[in-house]
């Protein structure tokens, strides 16, 4: 059984190498060559070292502008930085707000109107990524720099689940890892940010919200199985696959994924699930 383990680096909360994830034929996914991570804010310098050990040479940043804003990424020295601003909500209108915080509370009132539960929130926000055209022409772009990135490809979101995950199934898929693999993949984040999720819920409680609306807002800070699952099943419904819809939907060909394959498997090196 392969069991996804986070990068030890002070400071991030949810970053893991794919790194020796089973994929196609048999091969495992290179380490230090392709990692998924949360927010890279005031990261310490033994963090920074890492990472540029590890390779990274490519940051692909997907937070809107306010997030970034916000929380600016640490520059590791050596590294290009591209930022791709996918809107990642289902409802329009919320990057005209100056605070994050502020955009979430006016978020919540929506989605207990349109969608009824953080559930079907998610899962509408993550179709509404895929589906939509802006978006799905950044994640595109997204792919084709990790495509063509020779080194080691860092993307990230705020908190490196809703669209890190996106792109890491996406990734995932196109080099043949198993289903059940890249959903374990995406609920580790809630395992990973498990202490952070407590006083963020613990924050929310004593916040002066309505307890409806706090509800929808713990719902949002989940990464539950359904979201990806439910968002996967609606893919193979209107593409046949994953993979198909990168072929129709972002343009990525038969030539591209081979050209991945080939980057980024390798034989595994102590058995297929090995981690070592």
């Amino acid at each position: 059984m392969y069991i996804v383990r986070k990068l030890p680096l002070k400071k991030l909360f949810n970053t893991r190498d794919l790194g020796g994830m089973p994929a196609a034929d048999g091969k495992v996914i290179r380490r230090n060559r392709l990692i998924r991570s949360g927010k890279l804010y005031k990261l310490p310098q033994k963090t920074v070292d890492k990472l540029k050990k590890k390779g990274v040479n490519l940051v692909i940043d997907l937070r809107i502008f306010t997030e970034r804003e916000e929380y600016p990424d640490t520059v590791i020295e050596g590294a290009k930085y591209v930022h791709l601003p996918v809107l990642c909500t289902a409802t329009p209108g919320i990057t005209r707000e100056k605070s994050m915080t502020k955009t979430m509370a006016i978020e919540s009132r929506r989605i207990k109107s349109e969608f009824g539960t953080a559930d079907n929130y998610m899962v509408a926000m993550y179709k509404m990524v895929l589906f939509s055209d802006e978006p799905a022409k950044l994640l595109k772009e997204c792919l084709r720099l990790i495509i063509d990135n020779e080194g080691c490809v860092l993307w990230h979101c705020s908190g490196g689940k809703d669209r890190a995950g996106l792109v890491a199934m996406l990734v995932e898929s196109l080099l043949g890892v198993d289903e059940k693999v890249i959903v374990e993949d995406y609920v580790a984040s809630h395992r990973f940010q498990r202490g952070r999720f407590f006083w963020n819920r613990f924050g929310l409680m004593i916040a002066p919200l309505v307890p409806r609306f706090k509800k929808i807002l713990f719902g949002m800070m989940a990464a539950k199985p359904r979201y990806i699952i439910d968002t996967m099943n609606e893919v193979k419904a209107r593409y046949g696959s994953v993979t198909e819809y990168c072929r129709q939907r972002l343009d990525i060909t038969d030539a591209d994924i081979q050209k991945m394959r080939q980057k980024y498997l390798e034989p595994p090196r102590r058995g297929l699930f090995s981690q070592n």
